[in-house]
């Protein structure tokens, strides 16, 4: 058994039966909650010896003080239990959803005397029906243009109908065929309530027997030479079709379905969604996902599959759901998303056919989706500056942080210690503005800190390139050292932080508490920009001087020449798997030998 914490329970106290549990730390603010099938096998997967958990998963547990658990029956109930919890207290090493956007939706207000049609970006409990998402809202305002040719219901606000029913004269609607008038009598209230609900039903998707019936009765006018209504009847026959083909048929067998996708990519997710109702694409919707655990897929779909249904009427849930991977606890998913329809739902993995390739069509919208998002949120000028005030103020500077320098020490092992310089401009990367370092020898990371922090104050004093703020890769340590160089060096009052990867908090030299910036927010996701380009510098920079090493060592071998260095960390990937190749693996080599591959292989062992 690995070494426990002080606070761990111990093994046999914690129940093997199914349940919820939640981690708190020294403010009992409650970190994490989980489900388990077995409480005890769960959670003392987290007492394992700290190195081999993952990073994330360690930090958390770095971070808590306490572990609590709640019993439940079934599996079925620690799902339920687990949602409710998250949903309640938001805890920080959960999965947390936001929507990215608003959707417009097409809405009928069937809780008037008149039900109207409009487009709405919001859905509210009671008697309206709601159509969507759609990704447009000129979608909506075609979907609505083109349906009133056929169903001519009312589509005005209630100030303009009641004005119009004041005057007694209807509006332009009435005039061009798109409105039946019931402002002026021209309509009853239960004849208008049946056109509405033929509209109604034709979005839906569940009446498409009114195409057939207008064709019909197309035909049967131009046999009688009626012309003018047969006219009609095209026109409302077109109309309807044109706001079908705007709703691609996706599946043959009136498939209900809701297709998800994600993408994943470190600290952030894109969901995306495609409804299907009767064979027909009837909304899209997008979510970003801010992440802080890592997650594998499954256990991310079923959190998106919970967060997605939790609020959903019964009647929008669809019959059958397609992922890209069999969701953590699918049974118990199933179970409960059937228990709010009241009929069987399915979660499907598509394999082939349409639902596969509709299933990439969703994986190339979240792909695309989770790329502009970054981009978006690198580049918008809106949240670079939200970002540098927000710093400004969280850390108390007497200005925005125009110009921020970030630094980080990489090594391997204690050997090979470089450092990086990165520098960001207005909240944007300035590469030009880029060095690198190299360290002889350092005793530990904060003296490695130091001493690059005291070769940067000296180019200071030189070149008066004074930054606004100093960010260090580490907690309060890396940040003492840091200012120690900058004391030895007269720059007191500079400004300099580190961030720790324990809970992406702040640290200073003064402060015995760490500063916590808010989760997704523009300011934390700049300070991590600047940390994670400062650690790529750093490591691309230590791999270049590994391979630039041992390609000397290479070319003073007899024999070896440039071309054959490249050839062999070509053959090999690395400059590591060169060293530890044996003689017969360089002798297969093209243009390396036996009598040179020996020569190789002697000398880099030396």
């Amino acid at each position: 058994m690995a070494e426990r914490r002080g606070w761990f329970p111990k093994t046999e106290s914690i129940p093997v039966n199914p349940g919820v549990y939640r981690w708190f730390d020294s403010n009992d603010r409650i970190l994490y909650v989980g489900k388990a099938k077995n409480l005890r096998s769960r959670l003392t997967s987290y007492f394992a010896k700290p190195e081999t958990l993952h990073e994330r998963t360690r930090r958390m547990v770095d971070t808590a003080v306490r572990i609590d658990w709640t019993i439940v029956k079934t599996e079925f109930e620690a799902l339920q239990l687990e949602f409710t919890w998250i949903k309640q207290f938001n805890p920080p090493f959960n999965v947390q959803f936001r929507d990215d956007k608003s959707y417009p939706y097409l809405a009928i207000s069937f809780d008037e005397d008149y039900p109207r049609v409009f487009s709405s970006r919001t859905r509210k409990l009671g008697k309206n029906k709601y159509f969507g998402p759609y990704t447009q809202a000129w979608a909506v305002r075609e979907t609505i243009d083109g349906l009133l040719k056929v169903f001519p219901m009312r589509s005005c606000s209630s100030s303009t109908f009641d004005s119009a029913k004041r005057a007694g004269r209807a509006c332009l609607l009435a005039e061009i065929g798109k409105c039946s008038a019931p402002c002026i009598g021209k309509i009853s209230a239960p004849e208008h309530r049946k056109l509405a609900e033929r509209f109604s039903a034709f979005v839906s998707g569940t009446d498409s027997s009114f195409l057939k019936v207008l064709r019909e009765k197309m035909v049967s006018a131009s046999n009688s030479e009626q012309y003018e209504l047969a006219a009609k009847f095209r026109d409302q026959l077109a109309a309807l079709e044109a706001v079908n083909a705007k709703s691609a048929v996706v599946f043959e067998d009136n498939t209900s379905a809701d297709v998800f996708a994600i993408a994943l990519d470190g600290y952030s997710a894109a969901v995306s969604m495609f409804k299907v109702r009767e064979g027909r694409i009837r909304g899209a919707k997008g979510w970003v996902v801010d992440l802080e655990l890592e997650r594998e897929f499954p256990e991310l779909i079923a959190y998106t599959l919970q967060n997605n249904y939790a609020d959903e009427p019964s009647d929008e849930l669809p019959r059958e759901i397609i992922v890209q991977d069999r969701p953590e606890a699918i049974e118990d998913i199933e179970a409960w998303l059937s228990k709010l329809k009241g009929t069987k739902v399915q979660i499907r993995v598509a394999m082939r056919g349409d639902k596969r390739s509709l299933l990439e069509t969703a994986q190339s919208n979240a792909d695309h989706a989770l790329k502009n998002y970054k981009v978006k949120r690198a580049t918008d000028f809106t949240a670079r500056s939200t970002a540098l005030s927000n710093l400004q103020s969280a850390l108390n500077l007497s200005r925005p942080p125009l110009n921020i320098e970030c630094f980080d020490v990489s090594h391997l092992a204690g050997t090979g210690i470089v450092a990086s310089k990165v520098v960001f401009v207005d909240g944007l990367a300035k590469k030009d503005l880029y060095r690198r370092y190299s360290l002889a020898n350092a005793t530990d990371d904060t003296d490695a800190m130091n001493q690059v922090l005291a070769r940067r104050f000296r180019a200071m004093s030189e070149d008066n390139s004074r930054p606004d703020l100093i960010v260090v890769d580490g907690a309060r340590p890396q940040v003492s050292a840091a200012v120690r160089a900058g004391n030895n060096a007269g720059f007191f009052d500079l400004p300099i932080i580190g961030i720790a990867k324990r809970l992406e908090e702040l640290w200073t030299a003064d402060d015995a508490h760490p500063i916590i910036l808010p989760r997704a927010s523009s300011e934390l996701y700049l300070i991590q920009q600047l940390r994670d380009e400062a650690h790529r510098f750093a490591i691309s920079h230590q791999r270049q001087k590994r391979k630039a090493n041992i390609s000397t060592i290479l070319e003073d071998i007899p024999g070896v020449g440039p071309s054959k260095v490249r050839l062999l960390l070509k053959h090999f990937g690395s400059s590591i798997r060169v060293r530890n190749a044996s003689v017969e693996e360089l002798s297969d080599i093209s243009g390396i030998g036996p009598s040179l591959g020996r020569t190789i292989h002697e000398t880099l062992r030396s």
